[in-house]
């Protein structure tokens, strides 16, 4: 990241915490905490880890990307 004070230290957090409120929390009301608490846990751990899509992936949830099969790497014959 940076050093510390650098203003680029939190993006990758303070990414997260702005799309955990675009697509749960700010989607309708809570009445209590333990209920937003249960829903923040099955988010991060159900959606967000597991079936979310990640660019960084090609466009595959974490659980699709698992499943390719790995790249066979062959050696060089020439030496």
């Amino acid at each position: 990241m940076g050093s510390k004070g650098d203003c680029f230290d939190n993006a990758v957090a303070e990414s997260f915490f702005a799309t955990l409120k675009k697509e749960l929390i700010n989607r309708r009301s809570w009445p209590t905490k333990a209920e937003l608490r249960t829903e923040v846990f099955d988010y991060i751990e159900v959606f967000y880890n597991r079936e979310r899509r990640h660019s960084t992936l090609g466009q595959r949830s974490p659980a699709d990307y698992e499943k390719l099969p790995l790249p066979v790497i062959e050696e060089d014959q020439a030496a």
